[in-house]
């Protein structure tokens, strides 16, 4: 294969890694959003924990992955049920939601900057080496965690579109009041899926801590980048927000790598007005 195709293609690799990895945050997200109706503005700090834990407990062994895979899921979880709790005399109050997540997000980002002395950090995998790709060196833990996100999303789409809970979920994501008329409680609904979205964030934070480490800023980051995939994705749509995570993590990859210098800065404004002004279009035209 000509080299520049190989370099061309192993880029896109990597904005396939980079997307899968802002899908598994930006699913949980817009799933609490949607169905929690709440704006949680935390998000990607609830990552960044998960990457300094990655990198603290996951020593570059299985048994340390595991170990700091489940304490971040199960540390997520609390925090998304305490979230549900502290957050219910906010209920109906978008912007106040997003204020006090927001808030909190800041401390917590400081906090750890603070503790880890805000230097970026190299979290260990357990498979470190390479194998050869079209010719050239790949990290292997890249891959594997390209097929452990795929493994999600599928998981995912199956769980939402063909279960019983993900009948619910859509019911209460479509018309909460109708859903609650049902016989749905959707406050433990709105509470499971508060929890089990930033339980995904944190546990992906530790598996996805050698492919985006912890460091200063990478919050915020994935929390933009997110809410671009939401919104772009169409609120509750997993399917939607898979492939907007795949476009975004192209544009940021193999966009940047092609794109004439002076466009970088605006690639992924430019592709986010398209898509939101011609959305509307498509889905009114007839099947």
């Amino acid at each position: 294969m000509d080299w520049n195709l190989a370099a061309y293609a192993i880029t896109g690799l990597d904005g396939l890694a980079y997307g899968l990895l802002l899908f598994t945050v930006a699913s949980g997200l817009t799933l609490i959003w949607g169905v929690a109706n709440v704006l949680q503005l935390g998000h990607g700090t609830l990552y960044l924990a998960g990457a300094y834990l990655g990198w603290w407990l996951a020593d570059g062994g299985w048994g340390g992955l595991f170990a700091a895979t489940a304490v971040g899921a199960l540390a997520g979880a609390a925090g998304g049920g305490l979230l549900a709790i502290t957050l219910r005399p906010l209920s109906g109050r978008p912007l106040d939601q997003g204020l006090a997540t927001l808030g909190g997000a800041f401390v917590a980002a400081d906090l750890l900057t603070t503790v880890t002395g805000g230097q970026p950090l190299r979290a260990e995998a357990p498979l470190p080496g390479s194998v050869t790709v079209l010719g050239q060196l790949y990290p292997t833990w890249r891959l594997v965690f390209i097929a452990v996100a795929a493994l999600i999303a599928a998981a995912m789409i199956l769980i939402i579109e063909r279960s019983v809970a993900g009948a619910v979920i859509r019911a209460v994501v479509d018309d909460q009041s109708m859903a609650a008329a049902t016989g749905i409680r959707t406050r433990w609904i709105q509470a499971m899926v508060l929890a089990a979205g930033c339980a995904l964030a944190v546990a992906v934070g530790v598996l996805g801590a050698p492919v985006l480490g912890p460091a200063p800023g990478v919050d915020t980051t994935v929390l933009t980048l997110s809410l671009i995939i939401v919104v772009v994705g169409g609120l509750g749509s997993i399917r939607g927000t898979l492939v907007a995570a795949v476009g975004v993590g192209q544009l940021q990859t193999v966009g940047v790598l092609v794109a004439p210098a002076a466009l970088v800065p605006f690639l992924l404004t430019a592709a986010m007005l398209a898509v939101l002004i011609a959305r509307p279009a498509l889905q009114g035209r007839p099947a």
